[in-house]
């Protein structure tokens, strides 16, 4: 995982999802399963690893635990990248 990605999603979450810049959010907050964001934040979130990875992902093949975290996020675009289609 690049970590400027890392930190280009977490200043994405803090400011245009949660608009909450002070909160303090690292690659392993738990975001998902915390109730930070909920299923309509989880599009935008999606859309924002695309843009940051330069990859499709389609939501198909994405489940809510593999976005729980910002770590998790990156992991889980690079699994689908890799995968055989």
């Amino acid at each position: 995982m690049d970590g400027n990605a890392s930190v280009l999603m977490i200043d994405f979450l803090k400011t245009k999802v949660l608009r909450n810049p002070s909160l303090d959010i690292h690659e392993d907050t738990p975001l998902v399963s915390s109730g930070l964001l909920d299923s309509f934040a989880l599009i935008e979130v999606l859309l924002q690893l695309e843009k940051l990875t330069k990859c499709r992902i389609p939501a198909a093949r994405v489940s809510p635990r593999d976005l729980d975290s910002v770590r998790q996020m990156f992991v889980t675009a690079e699994r689908i990248v890799q995968a055989p289609r």
